[in-house]
């Protein structure tokens, strides 16, 4: 299937009412379980790469790429998105390479310095035909940019969507990233305000925090995009321990990480189903 928008899937989910799973990817392994977890569920997927995982492979092209030629050989509509991009060039190359979404993330800057910076980037990327997303609001647990317990003012979120021309916001309502116990508790009332106050689907991040039934009720409450990464790092980890447990001669690389890739994409599909993205 051809490569479609991040505002082709985003924008028909959030006027349906459905949830759609973003997820990250580090290694081709992630790229390759998460399409066949959507494809399980027939339903849309976004495939995300952070700056973080740039750094790793100490290059966006390399990943970048071979996500792009996985996503084009899928079934069902996959999008190809930079996630938490804090550097301009990297939002620049990855719009060169074919990615049709970007996350901006200015939020460590103050409110009126976020609102240049994103505005320049928004106009950037529509000109490319690129969906944008932004944050408000901080988001605790990211390597100590973002302030636990912050929480996004409706007000203040309409007219930073207004001033920016962003396509998606990213909204904090007590979720964490990182987290690795599913305990956050969301501010549903917030999310209703929320989405009453912008005129953009919102995005959840720190999802892995959160349980099912509570993202579920995200769904229902407003939310379009929801970002879990570490929750799929669990499993596709679990199940690589547990391989080389049971045989520590092991070396043939494959023999657990097909097993971990597998692992994910059947949970990339129950969580779809979670997220009522079909």
């Amino acid at each position: 299937m051809p490569l479609v928008s991040g505002a082709e899937v985003v924008l028909s989910a959030a006027k349906a009412g459905r949830g759609v799973g973003a997820f990250n990817v580090i290694q081709l392994e992630h790229a390759v379980a998460l399409i066949a977890g959507a494809e399980q569920a027939g339903a849309p997927v976004i495939l995300q790469i952070s700056e973080n995982a740039v750094k790793y492979h100490g290059a966006l092209k390399p990943i970048g790429v071979a996500t792009l030629a996985a996503a084009a050989a899928s079934t069902v509509p996959v999008v190809v998105h930079l996630d938490h991009a804090m550097d301009r060039d990297l939002v620049t190359e990855a719009v060169s390479l074919g990615f049709t979404s970007v996350m901006f993330d200015a939020s460590k800057l103050e409110y009126a310095e976020n609102v240049r910076a994103t505005a320049e980037v928004t106009a950037f990327c529509h000109e490319n035909g690129v969906f944008v997303e932004a944050e408000i609001g901080e988001v605790g647990g990211k390597d100590g940019v973002h302030a636990p317990g912050a929480r996004t003012r409706p007000d203040e979120a309409a007219a930073f969507v207004e001033a920016t021309g962003v396509d998606a916001l990213a909204v904090a309502v007590g979720s964490s990233h990182a987290m690795t116990e599913r305990t956050a508790e969301l501010d549903f009332e917030l999310i209703g305000l929320l989405r009453e106050a912008v005129s953009v689907p919102l995005v959840l991040h720190g999802s892995s925090g959160v349980a099912d039934a509570d993202l579920t009720r995200a769904v229902e409450a407003g939310m379009t995009k929801v970002n879990i990464a570490t929750h799929l790092n669990n499993v596709f980890t679990d199940v690589v321990r547990q391989v080389l447990a049971n045989n520590p001669t092991l070396v043939d690389t494959r023999k657990y990480l097909g097993p971990a890739r597998d692992a994910v994409a059947t949970e990339v599909a129950r969580l779809l189903t979670t997220l009522k993205a079909t």
